[in-house]
Formats: structure tokens, C-alpha cells, sequence
């Protein structure tokens, strides 16, 4: 995809989605880092469900080695892959306190050699709670840079990134990984995409196939 046909799919998501922003409720880059930690293989719906009460309990690292892990994986029952979640939970609070004097570091490879964290929590830590310029790649972003071509079909998830990084003006990260994400949250959908109604359809070719698979069902019946 060339500079003009990115410009002009970075536009129209901004026009569709104005205020897209990091869903995940948080209060401060401590509790982002948890959240995200969390999401992974997890709706962000339930993960709000679940930090609601667990950020009213857990308000520092600390707390959260204050209690067995066990009681934690009660806590956090609801999430996908619980037990191991709880574990880096309580490890990664650990290396926080030991290394970092209890604060969550800035640095993204700092980020990244935290238990439960890799490149894309990190990046959506650095650039929400930060304001560093960064795309993390969620299997929406995925989605969709590979349906419009932005990315090919075969890209890494570090591929789609690097990729995304070149086309897309650095000061346009963040805000495109929120977007890209809205896109392919709510318009864009893994099943059951809106390809009727998509202002982008033209430089989608898996919407165009399935738009004339669609057609050909009704003219058939």
C-alpha cells in the first residue's frame, strides 16, 4: 500500500472513530501494566469486570505480595489462564520493588524483562501511560493491516509492526494503534466483518471476495 492510500485509510478511521482510546481501565501505569497483563487471551470488557474490585484491593505492588497466591488466583478467577497470570502477577511485583523502587519502569526493555510482559504490553504501557510513540500489535491490528495491505498475509506480528512504524507517521502511533483496534473491534470483525458498509472496502481484497460471495448467495436463491 502506498503513502496516499495510508493516508487515506489513516483519515477515514479517524473520521470513524474520533475518540478511540485504551479501553482498559487503569489509574496509573502500575494498574495499566496489570490490566494489560491480563487481557491477554481476555476480552478487555472482562478484564474491566475483574480489576474493578481487584484495584480497590491491590493498590501497590506490594499488596499483591502481601497475600498467597492462591487467594490472588481466586481474585482474578474469571481470567483466561488465571493461575499463570497470578504468578508473573506476584513475580513481576517482585522485580518492580527489588529493581525499580516499587514504579513501573519507563524504559521498554526495562518493560519487557518484567514476568508476563512482552512487545506489545510493552508498547501499550510506554505509549498510554508514557507518551511514547509506539503500535502495539493485538490480533485487531493484525487483522486489519493484513486485510487492507498494509501488512501481507504472512507478516510476523513484529513484521506488521516494523511495517505499520514506516507507513505511519511517528507522531500518529499511538493514536493509529487505538484506531486500527477500534476498526477491528467494532466495524472489522474477525466473523461477520461490516464490508457493506465500509468506507475502505475498495483497497480491502478479503471484502471484496466476500462482498461477490455475498451477491452470488442472493442471486442464487
Amino acid at each position: 500500500m502506498n503513502a496516499a492510500k495510508v493516508r487515506l485509510v489513516l483519515d477515514t478511521m479517524a473520521e470513524m472513530f474520533p475518540d478511540a482510546r485504551c479501553e482498559l481501565n487503569h489509574r496509573n501505569p502500575f494498574e495499566l501494566t496489570i490490566a494489560v497483563l491480563l487481557s491477554a487471551q481476555c476480552t478487555d470488557e472482562t478484564v474491566n469486570k475483574v480489576t474493578a474490585s481487584l484495584f480497590d484491593k491491590y493498590r501497590t505492588p506490594q499488596d499483591y505480595l502481601n497475600v498467597p497466591q492462591e487467594e490472588l488466583e481466586n481474585d482474578i478467577r474469571r481470567i483466561g489462564l488465571f493461575r499463570n497470570k497470578a504468578a508473573n502477577i506476584q513475580k513481576l511485583c517482585k522485580i518492580v520493588i527489588d529493581k525499580h523502587g516499587g514504579e513501573i519502569p519507563r524504559e521498554h526493555e526495562s518493560l519487557t524483562e518484567l514476568p508476563g510482559v512482552g512487545r506489545k504490553t510493552a508498547n501499550v504501557v510506554v505509549s498510554n501511560a508514557f507518551d511514547v510513540p509506539a503500535i502495539a500489535v493485538d490480533t485487531h491490528v493484525e487483522r486489519v493491516s493484513k486485510r487492507l495491505g498494509i501488512a501481507k498475509a504472512g507478516d510476523s506480528v513484529l513484521e506488521v509492526e516494523k511495517k505499520l512504524m514506516r507507513k505511519v507517521p511517528r507522531e500518529e502511533w499511538t493514536m493509529t494503534h487505538h484506531r486500527l483496534i477500534f476498526f477491528g473491534r467494532y466495524h472489522c470483525k474477525a466473523q461477520n466483518p461490516k464490508c457493506d458498509l465500509c468506507p475502505l472496502i475498495e483497497h480491502c481484497k478479503e471484502g471484496k471476495i466476500r462482498m461477490k460471495a455475498a451477491l452470488k448467495k442472493r442471486s442464487v436463491t
